[in-house]
Protein backbone atom coordinates (compact mmCIF):
# COMPACT_ATOMS: atom_id res chain seq x y z
CA UNK A 1 0.00 0.00 0.00
CA UNK A 2 1.15 3.13 -0.72
CA UNK A 3 1.84 6.55 1.79
CA UNK A 4 -1.31 7.94 0.73
CA UNK A 5 -3.22 4.51 1.20
CA UNK A 6 -1.82 3.98 4.46
CA UNK A 7 -2.82 7.93 5.50
CA UNK A 8 -5.77 7.91 4.36
CA UNK A 9 -6.92 4.52 5.89
CA UNK A 10 -5.77 5.97 9.47
CA UNK A 11 -8.57 7.53 11.77
CA UNK A 12 -9.60 8.05 15.56
CA UNK A 13 -10.91 5.10 16.92
CA UNK A 14 -12.95 5.63 19.78
CA UNK A 15 -13.66 1.74 20.02
CA UNK A 16 -11.80 -1.17 21.06
CA UNK A 17 -11.60 -4.97 21.75
CA UNK A 18 -10.10 -6.20 24.89
CA UNK A 19 -7.65 -7.84 23.22
CA UNK A 20 -4.32 -6.61 23.73
CA UNK A 21 -1.68 -5.44 21.28
CA UNK A 22 1.01 -8.02 20.43
CA UNK A 23 4.94 -7.22 21.60
CA UNK A 24 5.96 -7.40 18.09
CA UNK A 25 3.39 -4.83 16.97
CA UNK A 26 4.40 -2.43 19.93
CA UNK A 27 7.66 -2.45 18.75
CA UNK A 28 7.41 -1.65 15.24
CA UNK A 29 5.42 0.95 16.72
CA UNK A 30 7.95 1.72 18.68
CA UNK A 31 10.44 1.64 16.14
CA UNK A 32 8.23 3.88 14.12
CA UNK A 33 8.95 6.69 16.59
CA UNK A 34 12.19 5.85 17.00
CA UNK A 35 12.92 6.98 13.05
CA UNK A 36 10.79 9.97 12.79
CA UNK A 37 12.32 13.10 12.17
CA UNK A 38 13.58 16.03 15.19
CA UNK A 39 15.06 19.12 14.47
CA UNK A 40 19.04 18.55 14.31
CA UNK A 41 18.42 15.34 15.09
CA UNK A 42 18.16 15.91 19.04
CA UNK A 43 15.32 13.25 19.57
CA UNK A 44 13.95 15.30 22.92
CA UNK A 45 11.46 13.24 22.90
CA UNK A 46 10.50 10.25 25.48
CA UNK A 47 7.45 7.63 25.31
CA UNK A 48 6.25 5.76 28.45
CA UNK A 49 4.35 2.55 27.09
CA UNK A 50 1.10 1.64 29.54
CA UNK A 51 -0.50 -1.55 29.22
CA UNK A 52 -1.37 -2.67 33.05
CA UNK A 53 -4.89 -2.12 34.04
CA UNK A 54 -3.05 0.24 36.95
CA UNK A 55 -1.79 2.77 34.68
CA UNK A 56 -4.57 2.47 31.99
CA UNK A 57 -6.65 3.49 35.01
CA UNK A 58 -4.64 6.31 36.01
CA UNK A 59 -4.43 7.73 32.99
CA UNK A 60 -8.64 7.46 32.68
CA UNK A 61 -8.77 9.65 35.50
CA UNK A 62 -7.72 12.74 33.32
CA UNK A 63 -8.37 11.14 29.66
CA UNK A 64 -11.07 9.50 27.74
CA UNK A 65 -8.72 6.65 25.91
CA UNK A 66 -12.02 4.98 25.05
CA UNK A 67 -11.07 1.05 26.38
CA UNK A 68 -7.99 0.93 24.54
CA UNK A 69 -5.38 -1.71 25.72
CA UNK A 70 -2.66 0.45 25.26
CA UNK A 71 -1.67 3.83 25.17
CA UNK A 72 1.77 6.18 24.43
CA UNK A 73 2.21 8.81 26.56
CA UNK A 74 4.72 11.28 24.64
CA UNK A 75 7.08 13.47 26.54
CA UNK A 76 9.40 16.17 25.50
CA UNK A 77 12.72 17.76 26.73
CA UNK A 78 12.39 21.23 25.57
CA UNK A 79 16.24 21.54 27.22
CA UNK A 80 17.45 19.38 24.17
CA UNK A 81 15.79 20.60 21.47
CA UNK A 82 17.00 22.00 18.89
CA UNK A 83 15.87 25.94 19.02
CA UNK A 84 15.39 28.37 15.90
CA UNK A 85 18.11 30.73 16.08
CA UNK A 86 16.01 33.46 14.20
CA UNK A 87 12.98 33.71 16.89
CA UNK A 88 14.19 31.21 19.41
CA UNK A 89 11.32 28.70 18.25
CA UNK A 90 11.84 25.36 20.42
CA UNK A 91 11.16 22.39 18.27
CA UNK A 92 10.55 20.21 21.42
CA UNK A 93 6.23 19.91 21.19
CA UNK A 94 6.70 19.65 17.23
CA UNK A 95 9.12 16.94 17.73
CA UNK A 96 7.06 15.25 19.66
CA UNK A 97 4.40 15.52 17.34
CA UNK A 98 6.14 14.19 14.20
CA UNK A 99 7.05 10.89 16.63
CA UNK A 100 3.12 10.44 17.47
CA UNK A 101 2.21 10.65 14.23
CA UNK A 102 4.86 8.38 12.64
CA UNK A 103 3.83 5.62 15.77
CA UNK A 104 0.28 6.15 14.72
CA UNK A 105 0.59 5.65 10.89
CA UNK A 106 2.45 2.29 11.60
CA UNK A 107 -0.35 1.35 13.94
CA UNK A 108 -2.79 1.30 10.94
CA UNK A 109 -0.49 -0.15 8.55
CA UNK A 110 -0.30 -3.21 11.27
CA UNK A 111 -4.24 -3.57 11.51
CA UNK A 112 -4.56 -1.54 15.14
CA UNK A 113 -6.60 1.63 15.54
CA UNK A 114 -5.20 4.79 17.12
CA UNK A 115 -6.63 7.50 18.67
CA UNK A 116 -4.39 11.36 19.38
CA UNK A 117 -5.43 12.29 22.58
CA UNK A 118 -4.57 15.97 23.48
CA UNK A 119 -7.40 16.69 26.63
CA UNK A 120 -5.99 15.84 29.97
CA UNK A 121 -4.61 17.17 32.61
CA UNK A 122 -0.80 17.41 32.36
CA UNK A 123 -0.57 17.57 36.64
CA UNK A 124 -2.40 14.04 36.42
CA UNK A 125 -0.18 12.48 34.29
CA UNK A 126 2.47 14.04 36.03
CA UNK A 127 1.37 12.43 39.62
CA UNK A 128 0.82 9.38 38.70
CA UNK A 129 3.59 8.45 36.25
CA UNK A 130 6.24 10.21 37.95
CA UNK A 131 7.20 11.99 35.09
CA UNK A 132 10.20 14.05 35.79
CA UNK A 133 9.91 17.74 36.00
CA UNK A 134 12.42 18.21 32.82
CA UNK A 135 9.78 16.43 30.43
CA UNK A 136 6.33 18.07 29.13
CA UNK A 137 3.45 15.62 28.31
CA UNK A 138 2.24 16.61 25.07
CA UNK A 139 0.00 13.71 23.95
CA UNK A 140 -1.41 10.37 24.76
CA UNK A 141 -1.74 7.85 21.88
CA UNK A 142 -4.56 4.95 22.47
CA UNK A 143 -3.88 1.90 20.34
CA UNK A 144 -5.47 -1.38 19.93
CA UNK A 145 -7.65 -3.46 17.78
CA UNK A 146 -10.85 -1.82 17.03
CA UNK A 147 -14.81 -3.41 17.45
CA UNK A 148 -16.34 -1.38 14.75
CA UNK A 149 -16.07 -1.34 10.81
CA UNK A 150 -12.58 1.03 10.20
CA UNK A 151 -14.02 4.07 7.87
CA UNK A 152 -13.92 4.32 4.28
CA UNK A 153 -10.82 5.78 3.04
CA UNK A 154 -12.91 8.06 0.97
CA UNK A 155 -14.12 9.62 3.61
CA UNK A 156 -11.39 12.76 2.71
CA UNK A 157 -13.36 13.43 -0.57
CA UNK A 158 -15.78 15.00 1.70
CA UNK A 159 -14.62 15.62 5.21
CA UNK A 160 -11.54 18.04 3.89
CA UNK A 161 -11.08 21.06 2.51
CA UNK A 162 -10.17 21.12 -1.21
CA UNK A 163 -6.31 21.90 -1.67
CA UNK A 164 -6.72 25.43 -2.84
CA UNK A 165 -8.11 26.32 0.37
CA UNK A 166 -4.87 25.48 2.12
CA UNK A 167 -1.93 24.95 -0.66
CA UNK A 168 -0.77 28.32 -1.73
CA UNK A 169 2.12 28.92 -4.98
CA UNK A 170 4.90 31.29 -4.91
CA UNK A 171 2.93 33.58 -2.94
CA UNK A 172 -0.32 33.86 -0.31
Amino acid sequence: MSFLELAKKRYSVRSYTELKVEKEKLDLILEAGNVAPTGANAQPYRVLVVQKDKGLASIRKTANIHSAPLALIICSNSKEAWVRSYDGENLSKIDGTIVADHMMIEATELGLGSLWVCNFNPKILRTEFSIPDDLEPLHIIAIGYTDKKPLSSDRHDTTRKPLNRSVFYEIF
